[in-house]
């Protein structure tokens, strides 16, 4: 039996009817045509498949869609709705990425660390990024992209 469900996504309503083991990754993917999310793991342990939901991060490809019932999902694309935000800018100058698979989670995990703590450490970055696995680069230029972004609103703090 379907459940109806409301949610916004990117900041458009949606309303729509799921199967009560329905996955959210499958309803923004196959429901919606919303492709930053992708199905890496099934488990949630690469991070691929990462939204923010209320502001947190979230797997989706292990969150029943119910569950997002009456909650604010923000996917890459809305993230960058209006151009490529600094964490993307910074990323992009440090070549953090190669195949791109991986970039939302670490977009997304990015954001919701610097909006809870704004000078984290590098121990504190890893911490935060540690559910995102990527294949291509590595990490280093991921944490020094993240350590960049720390410093630079040091110094414009200070100003």
């Amino acid at each position: 039996m379907k459940k109806e469900i409301s949610f916004v996504v990117n900041g458009n309503e949606v309303s729509l009817r799921v199967s009560p083991d329905e996955k959210l990754l499958d309803v923004l993917r196959d429901t919606l045509g919303i492709t930053s999310p992708k199905y890496g793991c099934g488990k949630g342990e690469c991070g691929a498949c990462t939204v923010l939901l209320n502001g947190k991060t979230v797997r989706s490809c292990i969150m029943l869609a119910v569950e997002a019932d009456q909650c604010e999902i923000v996917t890459l694309e809305g993230f960058q709705k209006n151009g490529l935000t600094d964490i993307q800018k910074t990323f992009l100058k440090h070549n953090a990425f190669q195949c791109g698979f991986c970039a939302p989670g670490f977009i997304l995990s990015t954001d919701e660390l610097l909006r809870e703590n704004p000078e984290p450490d590098e121990e504190e970055i890893r911490e935060a990024l540690a559910g995102n696995l990527c294949r291509c680069t590595g990490y280093k230029n991921i944490i020094e992209a993240v350590e960049e972004m720390v410093e630079n609103r040091k110094k414009g703090a200070k100003r």
